[in-house]
């Protein structure tokens, strides 16, 4: 879960680290090495994801002794007490800064010699992130291929991670692929939602059909590997997410979507299966961001990527409904609308709670805590819960019409407290927990929660965020 740090109110490192354990988050990436996120994490058990900034590429890739001092100092140094297993060399170093993509493998290879000179190669992979801007026509699929000025160095790159038996790192922002796709596809290609049978997304020449812009965009990635005539090079998406608020020019950046994408993104990604053409390697997925980072430049939307408020708490619920889970230790049971049910039962449940049922439905009024997001699914949520946490003792149930579900998650979020939370307005606590584990994108070097999906911290240093 990126943590970039241009944050007005960053949490210091022992509160992120803190925050991580609150929401059973296993994995994550830093931008750098900061040595004070790397000493916070140590003994925490969480993997840990290092980068090579930028700036830091050409010395490496120019000096093999860079690159050992490198490793000797912001590896080796924290090992074993910090669990890192991977370096990220740069950040879409091929299309951030070109200048550098020469020599991007060779600083690779500097940096894997200078593990084997540790004896940390098997524990630490080397990898390097890359956009999809690399892929000029993503769509069909089936016809991708990487720029072709970048085919030698990227050629290089794929026979490096095949020797070294590492992976592909890949930046895949269907926000990005929808708002500037000139309308081409529809949104809800983007958010997962289901397409109506006429309007499929089909490639011609395989006749997969794709029922969602990422899982397109992670096929193009390998059906471009394929025409260099690589195979076996697994994809890991080191960035996915949605920003949940735009300005004026960026409709489509709201906290319905935010919430619809990661949501939906969770439970693809938890039902370990991949792509059309490789259907049998999970994606791996990590998702951006944790915190928003409000002192980013940019259009509004750069700064609300974040899922969490710098407190530890969801900007948005968070459903967990389509991967298994750790409950923590909470042992409330609360009542939510069900992730299926039609909008017209939940109206009508929403209806009667706040009626014959009298729920207390003033917190999803307009202006109100629990108003965002403003659907039908998160108002029948709360007024569910409601009455359920008030009439359950005397034989009320949660069902509504076969549109409600039991839960010990505790959905509360932001501001938003729901009846019956442990939760409270303080500006300090942490939400109780919710299971993000990933799968190991090594194999079975390492020993990993059920759940399949990865946040990752990408924090550069305290100050300063390179992204």
């Amino acid at each position: 879960m990126n943590i970039g740090t241009d944050v007005s109110s960053m949490p210091s490192t022992s509160d992120v680290v803190a925050i991580l354990k609150a929401h059973q988050i296993t994995h994550v990436r830093l931008y750098d090495a900061d040595s004070h996120m790397l000493k916070a994490l140590a003994d925490s058990g969480i993997e840990v994801i290092v980068g090579v900034t930028n700036e830091e590429v050409l010395g490496i890739g120019q000096s093999a002794s860079t690159a050992a001092a490198w490793i000797n100092k912001n590896v080796a140094s924290y090992m074993p007490s910090t669990n890192i297993t991977a370096i990220a060399v740069g950040s879409e170093v091929l299309t951030s800064v070109p200048h550098a993509a020469p020599i991007l493998v060779t600083a690779m290879n500097n940096l894997h010699k200078a593990l084997v000179a540790s004896d940390l190669n098997f524990q630490v992979k080397v990898s390097s992130p890359q956009s999809m801007d690399i892929i000029p026509k993503p769509f069909p699929p089936s016809t991708a291929t990487f720029n072709s000025s970048l085919n030698s160095t990227v050629f290089q790159l794929l026979q490096f991670l095949k020797n070294t038996n590492s992976y592909y790192m890949l930046n895949a922002y269907p926000y990005y692929g929808y708002t500037n796709g000139n309308g081409i596809f529809p949104i809800d290609y983007a958010l997962f939602k289901p397409l109506p049978s006429v309007k499929q997304i089909v490639d011609p020449n395989t006749l997969f059909h794709y029922n969602s812009m990422f899982d397109a965009m992670v096929d193009a990635t390998y059906y471009s590997m394929d025409a260099l005539k690589f195979s076996g090079v697994p994809i890991v998406v080191t960035e996915t997410g949605w920003p949940w608020q735009g300005g004026s020019n960026e409709p489509d950046a709201t906290v319905e979507n935010a919430q619809t994408f990661i949501n939906n993104l969770i439970r693809q990604v938890s039902n370990n299966s991949g792509p059309p053409s490789q259907p049998t390697i999970p994606i791996n997925t990590y998702i951006y961001e944790l915190f928003n980072e409000d002192k980013r430049p940019g259009p509004v939307s750069e700064k609300n990527w974040g899922v969490l408020f710098t407190n530890g708490t969801a900007v948005f619920p968070l459903s967990l409904s389509g991967s298994s889970q750790i409950t923590g230790n909470s042992t409330t049971v609360f009542c939510v609308a069900k992730d299926d049910a039609s909008e017209d039962k939940l109206q009508d449940g929403l209806n009667w709670a706040c009626g014959q049922g009298q729920a207390n439905c003033r917190a999803i009024q307009s202006g109100q805590p629990c108003y965002l997001p403003n659907n039908i699914k998160n108002h029948a949520s709360y007024a569910y819960n409601d009455y359920y946490q008030k009439m359950h003792s005397v034989g009320g149930t949660c069902d509504f019409d076969g549109t409600a579900t039991t839960t010990t998650s505790d959905p509360s979020h932001g501001s938003c407290i729901f009846t019956g939370s442990s939760n409270s307005s303080t500006s300090g606590r942490v939400s109780p927990p919710e299971a993000f584990g990933p799968i190991s994108p090594f194999g079975g070097s390492t020993k990993l929660p059920v759940s399949k999906i990865k946040f990752l911290i990408a924090a550069a240093c305290l100050l300063v965020v390179l992204l």
